[in-house]
């Protein structure tokens, strides 16, 4: 199984960058604009959209608002991976910025070969997205 990491700083106070990692179902306008196009909750899943086309339905196996941490799995993809889960974390920083965290564990290890750069390409919204909220 592979395991892939990404971080990044955000400029935003921890509390906004968890409430807008926590609305689950509005990923494509309030986390990663323009990498998610669409999120759609249908009762404990989701399905999100991405701008490639792609359609994947992932279960939200926790949102824990004490620990601001975001647990969930694609349990359907039409990439053939096996196994995947995921969590989105967010730690204090200094300056009253924002640490994510956002690592995958995925099955068989060659999926990380597609997973990895889409988590890239999502880090890449999320840091524009989530630093947006800053300005506005």
């Amino acid at each position: 199984m592979a395991s892939i990491r990404e971080q990044l700083i955000i400029q935003s106070p921890p509390a906004r960058v968890w409430d807008a990692i926590a609305d689950v179902g509005a990923i494509h306008h309030r986390l990663a604009k323009g990498f998610v196009t669409d999120t759609r909750l249908d009762g404990d899943t989701r399905l999100v959209t991405f701008a490639n086309g792609v359609v994947v339905r992932e279960l939200i196996v926790d949102v824990d608002d004490d620990s601001r941490r975001l647990a969930y799995s694609v349990i359907e993809s039409p990439s053939g991976i096996r196994h995947h889960h995921a969590t989105f974390q967010v730690f204090d920083e200094p300056g009253g910025r924002s640490r994510v965290v956002w690592i995958a564990d995925v099955a068989p290890d060659e999926a990380a070969e597609v997973v990895g750069p889409m988590m890239q390409t999502g880090r890449e919204a999320m840091q524009h997205t989530l630093d947006e909220v800053t300005v506005a």
